[in-house]
């Protein structure tokens, strides 16, 4: 998979990017990722990619000109060796479609995509008309621009991918991937501080562990998320 980020803000994807799981996947070649910035796509001396809103209003909005070239230049390179026609183009977005975990899983379809990070008061209007295919939103609130967005929904997209995490079986019971949330989890010492780990984990019955876990993703779904629960029923 070949994402590219377009952003004003490159230097804040040096770190998320470059440890951990991330780094062990980028290096393995299960994904490649390309940090853009914006600015290298105007053509002024000051490398002005924002300007004031028409009709006034408070706040900065992102010119048009750089995001459609920065897209066009990266569609024109992918031409070289690939059909870029249906390379998807997500905006992240608080107006956006909300992330869950199939949306991310249908983003796994793609082997390329680029990703157009908002800022200020957002994007000119007709890059979303005319430019963007999906918008994307990491929930309910306001962020101070897209970049941490962009973090979030390449994170949940890519360790669906095969080769970025250890063991496939990882993904099998996590919470979401069902419609439930993951059910308890403990590790060594048995105990601690008088709180015991649950006697089933420690028996070796794998049927009991199994209906145990199954059970307690159940009642940790109605007291957590009890809207989820009425999905799934």
């Amino acid at each position: 998979m070949q994402i590219f980020i377009l952003t004003l803000f490159p230097e804040m994807f040096e770190s998320p990017f470059s440890c951990g799981l991330f780094q062990k996947a980028l290096d393995k070649g299960v994904m490649k990722v390309e940090i853009r910035n914006i600015r290298d796509y105007t053509h002024d001396k000051h490398h002005t990619a924002d300007d004031t809103p028409y009709g006034g209003g408070a706040g900065m909005v992102m010119k048009p000109e750089p995001i459609f070239e920065a897209v066009e230049a990266i569609k024109t390179e992918l031409t070289q060796t690939h059909a870029a026609d249906n390379v998807p183009v997500i905006l992240l977005t608080p107006q956006g479609r909300l992330l869950t975990q199939e949306v991310s899983k249908q983003l796994t379809q793609y082997d390329k995509m680029i990703f157009i990070c908002g800022e200020y008061e957002g994007v000119d209007e007709r890059v979303r008309e005319h430019l963007v295919t999906d918008e994307i939103s990491i929930g309910d609130y306001v962020l101070s621009g897209g970049e941490l967005a962009a973090m979030v929904v390449v994170n949940t997209m890519v360790r669906l991918l095969p080769g970025f995490l250890g063991s496939p079986e990882s993904l099998i019971s996590e919470s979401h991937t069902d419609g439930l949330l993951e059910y308890p989890q403990y590790t060594r010492p048995p105990e601690f501080r008088n709180w015991a780990v649950p006697d089933v984990l420690l028996s070796g019955n794998h049927a009991q562990i199994a209906k145990w876990r199954e059970n307690e993703s159940i009642i940790r779904t109605k007291q957590r998320r009890p809207d989820m629960i009425d999905r799934v029923s």
